[in-house]
């Protein structure tokens, strides 16, 4: 058996030592830099025209690289918003709507108040939402989170008993998950004239709720309102007390506990949760009136006379700001 002797490896730049030692001495450029380099889009006033003018003659697969550039690059307002707004169109257009992120960030930190900036977003978002749960509902069929959807939709069209239904659903299968009691019992509670066999299940639901999740502000403080609506006030001292603690910028848990001392002629322990709520929530006539009355409760004529005042004035505020919206949904509602 002949066994071959290997040829030598034929390197034709031996032929030219010079240029080896040269090429040898050069400073190694990394692959990815290199990459990198020919893949940057170009910059310029010159690429960001050709950028818009693509994108808005439909050729957006070209445009957008060149638009995620152009928008940290523009000088001017006029052009970061139209370059935004192209960039939104389209990666939203052309089965990219992820990549509408970056540019809505900008648009909402650089146009908080302009209102094609907002008409926009709202699709943006509206959009993003239905593509996320229409991929929700492909990969996890059989998942709670899809009943949670499913839940939530029904409850904006009102639609209490099917919306409970899915709820139950969810428990069937996992009736330790946080939140779903609660939002059971919330379900129980907004028809519009529930059943005291609702009422007592809705208190269960909050209940057990608490047993799951002992820092949930939200079940305390519906645990409250169930509580005075049954007159029952040293429960519901208790529960808006819980709450207060449990998220100290709950304004309504401090309202409805300082309504609720006031109810009990507790006026000296009403004013510290009152007065809070009043800094939360300036404008609310509520607030306003039972503070007059528990510092009227203790003598303090005239902080209660202020916010007597007070009361007034926010009162009618108010009144003229929904007067106003009364106004104006009648000038939109088409004339028969």
């Amino acid at each position: 058996m002949t066994i071959s002797t290997p040829q030598p490896f034929y390197n034709p730049l031996m032929r030219f030592p010079a240029l080896l030692v040269a090429l040898m001495l050069l400073p190694a450029v990394p692959l990815s830099l290199a990459q990198s380099a020919k893949s940057l889009p170009p910059s310029g006033p010159a690429a960001t025209e050709r950028a818009l003018n693509l994108a808005e003659s439909g050729h957006c697969a070209e445009a957008l690289p060149l638009l995620k550039r152009a928008i940290h690059q523009a000088g001017s307002k006029d052009l970061k918003k139209r370059i935004g707004l192209d960039g939104v169109h389209c990666a939203m257009t052309h089965d990219a709507a992820y990549d509408s992120l970056e540019f809505l960030e900008v648009l909402v930190r650089e146009f908080p108040s302009d209102p094609e900036v907002l008409y926009t977003t709202t699709h943006a978002f509206s959009d993003l939402s239905l593509r996320a749960s229409q991929d929700l509902a492909r990969e996890a069929p059989f998942s709670y989170q899809v009943h949670l959807l499913n839940a939530e939709a029904l409850e904006l069209q009102q639609k209490w008993d099917e919306a409970a239904a899915e709820y139950h659903r969810i428990l069937e299968v996992n009736p330790f998950l946080p939140g779903i009691h609660a939002r059971l019992g919330r379900v129980l509670l907004a028809k519009p004239q529930p059943s005291e066999t609702e009422v007592a299940e809705a208190r269960k639901n909050f209940e057990q709720e608490l047993e799951i999740d002992p820092r949930n502000a939200s079940a305390e403080y519906v645990l409250g309102e169930l509580a005075r609506q049954a007159n029952d006030p040293a429960t519901a001292i208790r529960h808006y007390t819980r709450a207060t603690k449990l998220d100290a910028g709950f304004a309504e848990a401090y309202l409805g506990l300082g309504s609720s001392l006031v109810a009990d002629k507790r006026y000296a322990d009403a004013i510290p949760p009152l007065e809070t709520y009043e800094k939360l929530a300036p404008d609310s006539p509520s607030g306003h009136f039972q503070l007059a009355q528990a510092y009227a409760g203790v003598g303090r004529k005239e902080d209660a006379n202020r916010e007597a005042a007070l009361q007034r004035q926010t009162a009618e505020s108010l009144e003229q700001v929904r007067r106003r919206a009364a106004e104006a949904m009648q000038q939109q509602t088409p004339q028969k």
